[in-house]
């Protein structure tokens, strides 16, 4: 049930971001897609009722147990140091245009 929605929200959003609400790599990839005017879905799994599950459940299906678990255009990103280095090598701004996920049409 848990692998099912979060196979759902991935496919239904160009960008989800699972994360909890007292985690400091969380926060810092919410401020960078802010920043960048990212429309993003965000899953705080602290907050949702079947958060642990759901955990659980992507760490099965990404082999990664931890937060910030990010996806871009229904593919994998990673974590907080993934998703800086795709920033870092100019390859996160294709990736979100890509996935219709910026508001506007900046270029920078």
């Amino acid at each position: 049930m848990a692998l099912s929605k979060a196979q759902d929200l991935v496919s239904s959003n160009g960008v989800v971001v699972f994360s909890k609400t007292y985690c400091t790599y969380c926060n810092s990839v919410k401020k960078l897609f802010n920043d960048l005017g990212v429309t993003y879905k965000i899953v705080e799994l602290d907050v949702e009722s079947d958060g642990g599950e759901i955990q659980a459940a992507l760490a099965e299906w990404t082999n990664q147990r931890t937060v910030p678990n990010v996806f871009i255009g229904g593919k994998h990103i990673g974590g907080c140091d993934s998703v800086f280095a795709l920033r870092k090598s100019e390859k996160l701004v294709p990736l979100l245009t890509e996935a219709k996920a910026l508001s506007g049409s900046s270029s920078s």
